[in-house]
Formats: C-alpha cells, sequence, structure tokens
C-alpha cells in the first residue's frame, strides 16, 4: 500500500511550490515577479523563525529516510 503520511510534511510542499514556477518558465510563462528571491527568502526566514521547516519535534511526521539517518547517527 501506499505510505499517505509522508503527505503532511512541509518540506515536500515547499518542494512542489517551488517547482511550479520552475515548470511555467519553461512553458514561457513569465508570472513571478522581478523580486521573486526576496520574497521567497523572506517567506521561508519567517517559516524557520516559526519552527516549521526546522522541526524541532520529533513527533512530527518526517521522512523515512531523516528518521532513518537520525538512527545512523546516534551511538
Amino acid at each position: 500500500m501506499h505510505d499517505w503520511s509522508m503527505l503532511k510534511n512541509y518540506r515536500l510542499w515547499l518542494a512542489i511550490f517551488a517547482l511550479i514556477p520552475l515548470i511555467l518558465e519553461g512553458f514561457n510563462l513569465s508570472i513571478l515577479p522581478s523580486n521573486y528571491n526576496e520574497i521567497v527568502t523572506l517567506f521561508l526566514s519567517i517559516l524557520v523563525m516559526g519552527g516549521i521547516l526546522n522541526n524541532p519535534n520529533p513527533d512530527k511526521v518526517e521522512l523515512k529516510e531523516d528518521k532513518g539517518s537520525e538512527n545512523c547517527t546516534k551511538k
């Protein structure tokens, strides 16, 4: 069966939303403002300061690779 818990991961949704403008630019649809990099940097900084992207709570849903790598580094 499919593991639908990965759809609760914020990093997945950020990657999907970051991919959409790149795909649209590939079709020569320029919808991005001139200060797009500044807007994205501001938005991501706010998410990190709010504790949404850095995930300080280990009880939140994470990707399986993240959990496996944590177990390998702990001794």
